[in-house]
């Protein structure tokens, strides 16, 4: 089917991907289509490893191959310059590409069958939760794409760090399950990029999926309430209306009885709630809900890249429970 041109979603370790041959350009295009995508939104290179690299990437610095050898397969990303043989479609009309080997044995090896890279963003469509789940795709896609391959929930649950290697610094452009410690264990410096902690203008050139629209959102409008547990519970009591609900973690559950709250991992353990996020966010996409109060988790590690997913949720609406009088 990838061989045909033909859209396949394919698991991976962070999310299903909704995958095909990345250096068809009418198989991508019916990648934009199907996803109502944004043309200016590049996509990710999935190959087999990192003897591949050079494949479709040049100039590549000492650098990547170290973070290759140290995290792939794994949940990581590295924009570098494109070589000519990767259309102009696929990079979004960029010179460079983002690439990632991912740690799902089954999708390496439909890679390795179809004998090119799959271009594979998120199966959801445009601006949605992200799909971790066969089941997810189906909601999303029935009847739409060839087929789905079904390899269970996935493991980390938000998508791929994307770290771009084309400037003087290495830069991180979205995080995800390789952490900015991790990255900077390997590179000695990381720089974030803006896109990451606030939202970017519309017009920006961005070398990387997830930087500049509205992500992982659900229908109705989210409010991040930071703050301590009693604080926080309290300003959601005082602001409820019929209609919202909260997303909050296991352990805040009792807190927010009446209030129609859905917890999607537990504070003690970030991992939790980054496999936990989609499916809920998924869960909450109903139109008939007013508004959604979320509980976001503090700290770096995989917490940042939580952080970030419910930040683009909520188009960065965050308040501050402490601050309110």
């Amino acid at each position: 089917m990838i061989k045909r041109g033909e859209l396949v979603a394919i698991p991976t370790e962070t999310v299903y991907g909704l995958g095909a041959n990345g250096l068809d350009e009418a198989a991508v295009a019916k990648i934009f289509e199907a996803k109502g995508r944004p043309q200016d939104n590049p996509l990710i290179l999935h190959i087999c490893g990192p003897e591949q690299i050079e494949l479709f990437c040049h100039h590549i610095p000492q650098k990547a191959y170290d973070l290759a050898r140290t995290y792939w397969p794994g949940p990581l990303t590295m924009v570098l310059p494109a070589r000519d043989s990767v259309p102009r479609r696929t990079t979004a009309g960029l010179d460079t590409v983002a690439v990632r080997c991912p740690d799902n044995a089954v999708t390496r090896e439909i890679i390795r069958l179809s004998g090119v890279p799959i271009a594979a963003p998120s199966a959801n469509l445009s601006g949605k939760p992200s799909t971790t789940t066969a089941e997810h795709v189906l909601h999303d896609h029935d009847g739409r794409i060839a087929a789905v391959v079904d390899g269970g929930p996935c493991r980390v649950g938000v998508e791929s760090t994307i770290v771009d290697l084309t400037e003087d610094r290495p830069r991180l452009l979205r995080p995800g399950g390789i952490t900015p410690e991790q990255l900077v264990a390997v590179l000695g410096d990381l720089v974030v990029d803006k896109a990451v902690t606030a939202q970017i203008d519309k017009d920006a050139v961005v070398k990387a999926p997830g930087m500049k629209y509205r992500h992982y959102a659900p229908a109705e409008p989210v409010v991040i309430v930071s703050g301590s547990r009693e604080k926080a519970a309290a300003y959601i009591h005082r602001h409820f209306v019929p209609g919202d609900r909260v997303l909050c973690f296991q352990e805040e559950l009792p807190l927010y009885e009446g209030c129609s709250p859905l917890a999607y991992g537990r504070e003690a353990d970030v991992n939790t709630l980054s496999a936990g996020l989609f499916a809920a966010l998924r869960e909450l996409d109903d139109p008939s809900i007013h508004q959604v109060y979320a509980r976001c988790p503090v700290g770096g590690g995989v917490a940042y890249a939580v952080q970030n997913r419910l930040k683009k949720a909520a188009a960065f609406h965050i308040v501050d429970a402490e601050a309110e009088v």
